[in-house]
């Protein structure tokens, strides 16, 4: 009981940490352009690079590090796309010998030099092609496939960032079907609405206020779930009959918790590995 009352506040502490981390430099950032207070995207784009580089993405990454080796090092190949590349930490994960391209997908363009450095320290480069940095969403497939250069990507990865897309289940659908090769793998490390209804309570109560302190980020989001029942558009059948409709794009799917993380976790994370048809 008392382990679960201190669950129950773990995102204030998070909360308040991000604040005296960030909120000083992000008053400077204003005080130098005032025509931020009338972009408050901005505002929250400026307050979460101040975050992450304050601490948060490296504590983070560490964290989250035994997930990712087993997770990425051993799936990731050809053509990858990250999805919220963050600081890029994803790349230090990668086989350089079975990736070709590295693409980061980061809207947060505050965020882009720690990728390029992170990059070239990998050996992706921009010059030869290896290693590309896409500003826009998610949600925008259409330009995704531009950047790919209208190829797709073999590996899809998603590190701590389908909980901040707007539309989860429409984004991920999109990726899947558009953007993700046949026999292509979509894998994820993401902290998920609990099976437990008291933790999802407390999730959902704690979700608006932490979605306005980590630029989106929302602690009740069942990723999970989204990637088991996903369904899109098929078209064809047997014998000369056209049968169109929606079924599941997997062919293979594998859904893990953290071994050693306590169920009471407010921050609760599942990992998985889906193989699209």
């Amino acid at each position: 009981m008392l382990k679960f009352a201190a669950f129950k506040f773990s995102p204030l502490f998070g909360i308040i940490t991000a604040v005296r981390v960030a909120i000083f430099p992000t008053l400077l950032a204003i005080r130098k352009d005032p025509t931020l207070l009338f972009r408050p995207n901005d505002i929250s784009a400026v307050f979460m690079a101040h975050v992450w580089a304050g601490g948060f993405a490296e504590g983070t990454d560490t964290m989250g590090r035994p997930a990712k080796e087993q997770l990425i090092t051993p799936n990731s190949e050809g053509v990858v796309l990250d999805i919220g590349a963050g600081h890029g930490h994803t790349i230090q994960y990668l086989n350089r010998s079975r990736v070709t391209r590295y693409v980061a997908l980061e809207p947060n363009q505050l965020m882009h030099p720690k990728i390029r450095a992170a990059a070239h320290a990998a050996g992706f480069y921009e010059s030869d092609g290896s290693f590309t940095i896409l500003s826009c969403g998610a949600e925008d497939s259409a330009s995704i496939l531009k950047g790919l250069e209208n190829t797709q990507a073999d590996t899809i990865i998603s590190v701590l960032t389908l909980c901040t897309i707007p539309n989860p289940s429409k984004s991920i659908h999109n990726l899947v079907r558009d953007v993700l090769k046949p026999n292509g793998q979509f894998l994820f490390y993401e902290h998920v609405l609990s099976h437990l209804p008291d933790v999802a309570w407390w999730q959902k109560f704690w979700a608006p206020v932490w979605q306005v302190a980590f630029d989106g980020c929302r602690l009740d989001r069942p990723t999970h779930l989204v990637f088991e029942n996903l369904e899109v558009e098929i078209q064809g059948g047997n014998d000369g009959y056209r049968q169109d409709g929606r079924d599941s794009p997997w062919k293979e799917q594998q859904v893990w918790g953290m071994p050693d993380e306590p169920e009471e976790d407010l921050f609760w994370h599942r990992a998985g590995r889906f193989v699209k048809k």
